[in-house]
C-alpha cells in the first residue's frame, strides 16, 4: 500500500494494475497485484528481490518533503517540483500534498500523463512548437476547465505559432504565457532583456494570449567555480526580476497575479533570495521555485551543491535534503583480487554526472547492511556491468560472488528514466510499496 501522501491524485488503477513476471527489480513468477507487493515480506538484503533493483528510502522522501515546505514557508515561495525528474504520480502526489503549486513538465506528453493521474495546475518548462503537441495541451484546456497549464515562449514565431492555434481552436480563456529569458551560447530563451520584453509585448497584443510573467534557468550556470557560480546566479535572477518590473510599468500582464519562476536543484536558495526584492508590484506576485531534485537528492552532483546550500542558509548538515535513491546490485564475478564485477550497468544507473557511489555490501540474509570502506570506487560501466575497484585490506575477502552493493547515484534525472518500476524501503530495506514511473 502506498503509505505516502497522495495530493487527491487518482492513483488507485496503479494499485489494481497486475504486474507480470518480467518487471525489471521484481522476483515475479505469476502475477501479482501491485497494491499487494507490501505484505509479501521482501527485503532487499535478505536478497527477495530480483538484481538490479532500485530502491527509494521513505523515511528520506518524507524528511526531504517536509524540508522544502518549510524552506518554501520561511522564504515566501512555492514550488512546482520538475516532474520529468521522476515522471512518477505517486511522488506528484505527495509533493502536491506537501503544499506544491502545480507540477511543472517538459513537454506535452508529460502532461498528459500528469493530468491523467488528476494533477491540476502544470508548468511547462519549454516552448511547445509542434502544432501536434500545442494541440494536445489546447485540448485538454477545452475538455477540462478547471485545468490549469502555463506555457513558455522565447521568440516571435514561439508567439505566433501558439496564437494561431488557439485561433484554431478557440479556448474560453486564454493561455497563459511566460516569456523565458536565456544565457547567450546556452539552451533555450531570449538571449536579452530587451528581445524578452519584444516578446511580452508580442504575447500582450495576441488574441487569445495572456502574458503571466517571467521564467528562465539558471541551473545553466553551474560549474566548478563555486565563487563564480554565486555571483552569475544572483546576476541571472536580478535580470530576471527587473524584466518584471518593466513589463509591470508597461502594464503587459493580464492576470490576475504576476508568476515569476526560476530555480532548479543546485542554488534555489540565491533564487528565492533574490525573488524576496520583487515588491511593489501592481499586482499579487508568485514566486515559484522549480527544483526536481530535491525530493531524492543524491550522493554525488547535487549532494555537493546541498552542503554548500545548507552552510549558507545555516542549516546543520543532518538537517538537510538526504539521499533517498539507491540502486542494488548483485557481485557476479571476482576475475581480480582488486575487482568485483556488479550486475548493474548503464541500462540501471544514471553515468552522465559522476559513476555510481558504493556504499554498502552485505551478504544475502538477516542483520544490517555494512559501510564499504574509502578506497571501494566504481570505475567503468558497460551495459549491464558495473567494475568496482577494491582497495588493498578485509574488503577484498568480505566481498564474495552472490554478495549484495548498495550504491548511491549521481543525477536522480537519468536513473528514473530505466525504471519502470521502483521500491519504496524503510530503513531495514524491507519493501513496503512501489512506485511507477511513465518516460
Amino acid at each position: 500500500m502506498n503509505a505516502l501522501p497522495h495530493g487527491a491524485l487518482a492513483l488507485s488503477s496503479l494499485e489494481e494494475q497486475m504486474l507480470q513476471p518480467g518487471v525489471k527489480g521484481l522476483p515475479l513468477t505469476a502475477p501479482l497485484r501491485q497494491g499487494a507487493i507490501g505484505v509479501q515480506g521482501w527485503n532487499v538484503l535478505h536478497g527477495d528481490t530480483s538484481f538490479p533493483v532500485a530502491v527509494l528510502k521513505t523515511s528520506a522522501l518524507r524528511h526531504n518533503l517536509e524540508w522544502m515546505r518549510d524552506f518554501c514557508d520561511r522564504h515566501g515561495v512555492r514550488i512546482a517540483p520538475h516532474g520529468k525528474t521522476t515522471m512518477c504520480p505517486q511522488l506528484f502526489g505527495a509533493q502536491l500534498a506537501n503544499g506544491a503549486w502545480g507540477i511543472t513538465l517538459a513537454n506535452a506528453v508529460q502532461v498528459r500523463v500528469a493530468h491523467r493521474f488528476g494533477v491540476r495546475r502544470v508548468l511547462v518548462a519549454n516552448q511547445l512548437v509542434a502544432r501536434s503537441d500545442v494541440r494536445m495541451v489546447l485540448q485538454l484546456l477545452h475538455e477540462d476547465p478547471g485545468f490549469e497549464c502555463v506555457v513558455l515562449a522565447d521568440s516571435l514565431a514561439g508567439v505566433a505559432r501558439l496564437a494561431e492555434e488557439v485561433d484554431a481552436h478557440p479556448l474560453t480563456r486564454p493561455l497563459s504565457v511566460l516569456v523565458e529569458l536565456g544565457l547567450s551560447g546556452e539552451r533555450a530563451g531570449c538571449r536579452t532583456p530587451e528581445e524578452a520584453l519584444t516578446v511580452a509585448r508580442a504575447i500582450e497584443r495576441a488574441p487569445g494570449l495572456v502574458l503571466a510573467g517571467f521564467e528562465g534557468y539558471e541551473g545553466l550556470l553551474v560549474s566548478d567555480d563555486h565563487d563564480a557560480d554565486l555571483r552569475a546566479v544572483s546576476s541571472f535572477v536580478a535580470r530576471l526580476c527587473a524584466l518584471v518590473r518593466e513589463a509591470d510599468d508597461e502594464g503587459l500582464f493580464g492576470t490576475r497575479e504576476i508568476l515569476v519562476t526560476a530555480g532548479g536543484s543546485s542554488y534555489f536558495d540565491l533564487v528565492a533570495r533574490g525573488f524576496q526584492e520583487l515588491h511593489g508590484l501592481s499586482l499579487p506576485l508568485v514566486p515559484v521555485l522549480r527544483s526536481g531534485c530535491y525530493l531524492t537528492s543524491d550522493h554525488g552532483m547535487y549532494q555537493r551543491h546541498i552542503a554548500a546550500l545548507d552552510a549558507r542558509e545555516g542549516v546543520e548538515p543532518d538537517a538537510g535534503l538526504r539521499p533517498a535513491l539507491e540502486i542494488w546490485s548483485v557481485v557476479q564475478s571476482r576475475p581480480e583480487p582488486g575487482l568485483a564485477i556488479l550486475t548493474m550497468g548503464k541500462r540501471d544507473a544514471s553515468h552522465d554526472a559522476g559513476l555510481p557511489v558504493p556504499l554498502w555490501h552485505h551478504r544475502p540474509g538477516p542483520g544490517a547492511a555494512h559501510a564499504l570502506p574509502d578506497g571501494c570506487e566504481i570505475v567503468k560501466m558497460n551495459d549491464q556491468h558495473a567494475y568496482l575497484r577494491l582497495p588493498e585490506g578485509p574488503v577484498r575477502e568480505m566481498l564474495a560472488v552472490g554478495g549484495l552493493v548498495g550504491c548511491g547515484i549521481s543525477h536522480p534525472c537519468t536513473t528514473f528514466d530505466r525504471w519502470p518500476l521502483l521500491l519504496a524501503v524503510d530503513d531495514d530495506y524491507a519493501v513496503r510499496f512501489a512506485l511507477n514511473t511513465f518516460f
